[in-house]
Formats: structure tokens, C-alpha cells, sequence
């Protein structure tokens, strides 16, 4: 199913040979949005779910799950090559067992956002809320392993933060309310003070290794190139723009919090140059379509859209988005992989001390 089969295999050899190297996670903790939501919005009152076919139509077993792809995200490949098990909704799942509380929790919930105003929209799980249920974890983990014990699983947890695309979409591009307060650059500003809040409030409850995702080439999702560009289907040139902008104030942002918060050690996750390398050379990937999505028509069924009625495309693999907005589990592949190398190279037992 996944393109670039020998690739791949080569990558995670390489991994694996590198054992001595590479970092030992005893959990991975996820935050944001639709990208990283393994199931939360399924326990939620809000349109944004992914639990209906035909989402999961790769995943083990074939059963939709509340991710929004046809099969895994990039935590929950990230958890497989690390040896971890794949992150869980927290406790909005009743049947979460002491082990899972242990070694992955996905706290995202598909359309939130660093912005109060993007989730007030979509009746989500807010980004703050999303830390509230990380103190909850944190309780619960206490009660289990003791006070002691939890602070090391913490300070050696790989935190994943992946958020930003809905505060611009919402709020910024198809409805225009932030517009009327900012220009871009400055609402750029606003959302990343709510990231270093966010971030800090991570390191003040024992965080210390996270990794934090900046913004895909937003002109890009074949939703915005209908909305922009209905007959050429062509990326908003503007929107991918500001896309890098925010990047480049990201990775800044990124490195001088590293310096400020003391043991902390935080990689920013380019998701944007490798993205845009699929989309302009979609054969060295195996890519066959990179503008329009699986599901149906591709051009505007994401969420409650995409259903068995819509239709899929006959080979997803050889598709760079499943619906209009989501990558497709052939694309997170990728992305998983280069992340784990990254990881590798930045938080190995020889860069970073446990």
C-alpha cells in the first residue's frame, strides 16, 4: 500500500541498526488537530468526525476510527518504529486501560486550534482544554506508577504539538474575522504567543522533549484550490506564502524557547517542503494524484462529506490527499519516516541527556 516500498524499508533498517542511537520514548503525547486526532472528536458533539466509512478504509481491520485519513497518522507510525503502542484518546474512551495511559495518549481533536476563536467555531476540543486532560493524564498516571516515576516518563515523553492550519482557514482566508482585527503578519504573532504559552505550560508540568509541526502548503488542499482556483485547480500562491512566513517565525520561535527553557529540547517539524516536493514531483513519490482527494469527487468532501455514498478512488496509495483536506496514509508515511530520522539525529542517547 505504501509508495516507495524500498525506500521505506531502507529508512526503517536504518533505524533499526541505529538501535544504540536511537531515543527511548516510554510514551508519546499528542496535541493539536485533525492531523494528530485519533478518535476524540468521536466522543464529542461536533460535526468534525471522522468514525464513518469510508475513513479507515486502510486502517487494521478496515473500521473508520475518528482519524481522518484511510488509515494511520504520522503518531501512530512514529509510535510503531519506536516500539511504543499507538497513542489513544485519553479518557473520553472508557475502555482506556492503565498501560495505554502509560505509553500513548493523543489529546487532539480534529478542527481546533491555537486561536480561543477557531474552536468557538467548530465546538471542539480547545487547545487549552486539551491541557486540561493532560493534568487529568498526569493524575492518573500518578496514581499509577507514583509521583516519582511519572516525572521521568514526562521528561522523556515525546510530546507532538501539530495545529495552525484551521486558525488560518477559519479565520483568516474563508472567513475573514481575524482579517478585521490583523494583518497576517500580525496574527501570525498572536498565534505563536499562544503557542509559546502553550508550550511552556507543557515544560512547566515536566515536558521536555517535544516536537512542534509548522503549517502545510495551505494554497495546496484541493478545498482551497476549488475555492480559489475552481477551473485551474492551481496552489494559492498567497496562501502558501504566508505559509512559509509563518514557518520561518516558527523555527525561530522554536529555537530560542530550546535555549530559554532549561533541559528542553524542541525540534520543529518542516511538514511544508516535503509536502510541496510530493505535490511538484508526485512520481518520485509514486503519487499519480496530488489535486484532488480519494474520497469522492475530491474537491470538497472532508468530515461529515466523505461518505460510502461519495465513493473512493481505486488506488489511494497512488493519492497524495484522501479527502479534500487530509493526507492519505501513503503521504503520512512519508512524513513519519523523515521525522523519525530527524528524531534520531536531535534527541539520540548521545545529543540529549535522558
Amino acid at each position: 500500500m505504501v509508495p516507495t516500498a524500498i525506500i521505506l524499508a531502507l529508512l526503517i533498517t536504518a533505524l533499526t541498526n541505529q538501535c544504540n542511537a536511537t531515543p527511548k520514548f516510554p510514551a508519546i503525547l499528542v496535541f493539536g488537530d485533525s492531523t494528530v486526532d485519533t478518535g476524540n472528536n468521536n466522543y464529542i458533539s461536533t460535526p468534525f468526525k471522522g468514525n464513518h466509512p469510508p475513513y479507515g478504509y486502510n486502517f487494521p481491520g478496515g473500521a473508520p476510527t475518528g482519524r481522518f485519513s484511510d488509515g494511520r497518522l504520522v503518531p501512530d507510525i512514529l509510535a510503531s518504529l519506536f516500539g511504543l503502542k499507538e497513542a489513544v484518546p485519553p479518557f473520553l474512551d472508557p475502555i482506556l486501560s492503565d498501560q495505554d495511559v502509560v505509553t500513548g495518549v493523543s489529546f487532539a481533536s480534529a478542527g481546533s486550534g491555537y486561536d480561543s476563536l477557531t474552536t468557538s467555531f467548530t465546538r471542539v476540543i480547545s487547545m487549552s482544554r486539551q491541557l486540561d486532560h493532560l493534568n487529568g493524564y498526569i493524575a492518573r498516571l500518578q496514581s499509577i506508577v507514583g509521583g516519582e516515576e511519572a516525572a521521568k516518563i514526562l521528561s522523556r515523553a515525546l510530546v507532538i504539538v501539530s495545529a495552525g492550519t484551521n486558525d488560518f482557514t477559519f479565520n483568516f482566508y474563508d472567513f475573514p474575522t481575524r482579517r478585521l482585527e490583523f494583518t497576517i503578519s500580525q496574527y501570525q504573532d498572536f498565534l505563536q504567543a499562544k503557542l509559546q504559552s502553550f508550550i511552556k505550560a507543557l515544560y512547566d508540568v515536566g515536558c521536555r522533549k517535544m516536537v512542534v509541526s509548522g503549517l502545510p502548503p495551505i494554497g495546496c488542499l484541493p478545498i482551497q484550490m476549488m475555492a480559489k482556483s475552481p477551473l485551474r485547480r492551481s496552489c494559492c500562491q498567497r496562501e502558501n506564502e504566508e505559509a512559509v512566513s509563518y514557518n520561518v517565525k516558527l523555527e525561530k520561535m522554536v529555537h530560542k524557547m530550546e535555549m530559554d527553557l532549561a533541559g528542553c529540547r524542541i525540534l520543529y517539524a518542516d511538514v511544508y517542503n516535503p509536502l510541496m516536493d510530493m505535490i511538484n514531483n508526485p512520481l518520485k513519490y509514486e503519487f499519480t494524484e496530488t489535486k484532488r482527494g480519494c474520497c469522492g469527487s475530491g474537491l470538497l468532501e472532508a468530515g461529515p462529506l466523505c461518505t460510502p455514498l461519495e465513493g473512493v478512488c481505486a488506488e489511494p496509495s497512488r493519492y497524495l490527499f484522501w479527502d479534500s483536506i487530509h493526507p492519505t496514509e501513503s503521504t503520512y508515511q512519508i512524513l513519519a519516516h523523515k521525522l523519525a530520522q530527524s528524531l534520531t539525529t536531535n534527541m539520540s542517547l548521545h545529543s540529549i541527556k535522558q
